[in-house]
């Protein structure tokens, strides 16, 4: 990998015009912009970037087929990413790459990685919920005792993902009673994350499932912030879910393309993740956000995150238990 960086930065000392990386990211510009700008100065790489939503980029990618010229995709959740393998769109990854990351967040056929990580919580209002009444998993949610004080998000890509990895664990059909159950239990409804972390805080509810980084950068300028993490234990609301890279077939420059991951994979870079977007770095023997549960203590359910890939099940559920 040395020596491919080395190649790059020769080639342009020696007034060799370098080729343009083209790359599709369903990841933030705002989260991910600042080290790819980085990568772009250290490596000596030409960057073009297209953002947008994961899902609409993914179908993009099938849209255009042979004919893309993408060679690298960045995707916010692992089910866009086993979309593209199970399309063949997506090269392998060599080893020395895809064993950087712990086997639960790569593809079992080595054609997507991970690259950060993000768990799903349920996260409390401390003033209003003494720890010993918090549910020992999202089943409990639907009691009469929750009744009209949790908040979800139904048309955020992050529950939708959260939604599929419960179909793939218990069946299509627990997964719609579960979802009529929270429905006629007076579930609140958010557009996102955000306003529900917001809504804890204000005590409009008592509970919301969201994804864990939502709440740190909260607490970043309010410490006082009256809301806290609960983490269940092998139940799909206890979820780790993945950010991640595939390498597209269509690529002419597979060596640049393994460059840009490994420096992604980097301390540096996953010290981003873990400081600046409050992710869990996935590789191995990388360090977390000081606050964070280490990912080794969590208890996620077993899940191929590939399996993550059949959003349309997904809307036809939600769709079915009246919550779209």
């Amino acid at each position: 990998m040395l020596v491919c960086t080395i190649g790059i930065i020769m080639g342009l000392a020696n007034g060799t015009q370098a080729k343009t990386l083209t790359i599709y990211s369903g990841r933030n510009e705002k989260l991910i912009g600042p080290l790819i700008e980085k990568a772009k100065r250290d490596l000596g790489l030409d960057i073009k970037i297209r953002y947008g939503k994961t899902a609409q980029l993914a179908a993009a990618l099938l849209e255009e087929g042979k004919n893309s010229r993408v060679d690298l995709f960045i995707a916010q959740d692992a089910g866009a990413l086993g979309v593209v393998e199970q399309k063949h769109l997506a090269l392998k990854i060599p080893s020395k790459l895809l064993n950087k990351v712990n086997y639960r967040f790569r593809s079992p056929r080595g054609r997507w990685l991970g690259i950060s990580g993000r768990v799903r919580t349920i996260d409390y209002n401390t003033k209003l919920v003494n720890k010993k009444d918090l549910p020992n998993s999202i089943w409990e949610l639907t009691k009469p005792q929750w009744r009209d004080k949790v908040g979800w998000a139904p048309t955020n890509g992050s529950f939708q993902s959260f939604i599929t990895g419960m179909t793939v664990l218990e069946g299509k059909q627990k997964t719609l009673q579960w979802l009529r159950a929270m429905r006629a239990n007076g579930v609140k409804r958010y557009s996102k994350n955000t306003p529900i972390i917001n809504a804890l805080g204000r005590g409009e509810i008592h509970l919301g499932l969201v994804n864990h980084y939502y709440l740190e950068r909260f607490k970043e300028n309010s410490p006082d912030f009256p809301v806290e993490h609960h983490y269940t234990r092998q139940c799909p609301g206890a979820m780790v879910n993945v950010a991640g890279v595939a390498i597209m077939k269509t690529t002419d420059q597979q060596k640049d393309v393994e460059a840009l991951i490994y420096y992604l994979l980097k301390p540096a870079s996953q010290d981003y993740f873990a400081q600046k977007t409050y992710e869990y770095p996935l590789a191995l023997g990388a360090g977390t956000f000081a606050k964070q549960i280490p990912l080794e203590q969590l208890n996620p359910p077993s899940i191929n995150l590939s399996n993550l890939s059949d959003l349309g099940t997904t809307l036809e559920l939600l769709q079915q238990a009246g919550v779209l």
